[in-house]
């Protein structure tokens, strides 16, 4: 059976159609939605691997405080467990839409950072320790990781606040329901300010 072409008139409206829902599409936000998707994923990405990052160096920092005679344990095991338990925490892709699960990994995350910056604190008692290169190689490693744990973080605390503010916008809103673009979980930050300044972390302060 012979189809019969669409005539132009036929051809233009679907033509008009099609340009007026990449309009519509543009207008309502949903090109800016894809695009903070890709940011937030790739700032999410860059965070997961920071955090990796400084866990990896634990088990050298722990071995070589371990070397050091009378060193106090009780700072040295809340180091182990605290990192024992960042990083038994799965983390997944619906982590960004789950707020209480981002919490967990968050605090998880605070207490290996208090417990590190602890026992370089403690470690300011034994000179022996101090002046152990290999020590100080990775501490100077550890200052680098946790300066990039921040940025990585305030990059994606502000990716974040950009998606979720289009989210709940009007006529953006919307385009998110209509195409399932949910708010998703975010960092908790003291002072939220304070994500824009500078970051300085110097462990070698008591």
């Amino acid at each position: 059976m012979h189809t019969p072409l669409r005539s132009p008139f036929a051809r233009l409206l679907t033509w008009l159609a099609a340009v007026l829902l990449s309009i519509g599409l543009t207008g309502c936000g949903y090109n800016d939605f894809q695009r903070l998707d890709e940011q937030t994923q790739s700032a999410w990405s860059e965070v997961l691997n920071q955090y990796q990052r400084r866990a990896d160096l634990i088990p050298n920092i722990v071995a070589t405080v371990k070397g050091e005679a009378n060193f106090e344990q009780e700072t040295l095991t809340r180091v182990i467990e605290a990192r024992a338990k960042a990083t038994s925490i799965q983390v997944t892709p619906q982590t960004l839409n789950d707020p209480a699960a981002l919490q967990q990994f968050q605090a998880a995350q605070g207490e290996l950072g208090s417990a590190l910056s602890r026992l370089m604190v403690v470690v300011e008692q034994y000179p022996n320790l101090k002046a152990n290169q290999g020590f100080s190689d990775l501490r100077v490693q550890l200052e680098g990781t946790e300066n990039r744990i921040t940025v990585a973080r305030n990059r994606y605390i502000q990716t974040v606040q950009e998606y979720n503010v289009l989210s709940r916008s009007f006529p953006s809103n919307l385009t998110a329901m209509v195409f399932g673009y949910k708010p998703k979980a975010n960092f908790q930050v003291a002072n939220e300010a304070a994500i824009s300044a500078p970051p300085t972390v110097d462990f070698k302060k008591p």
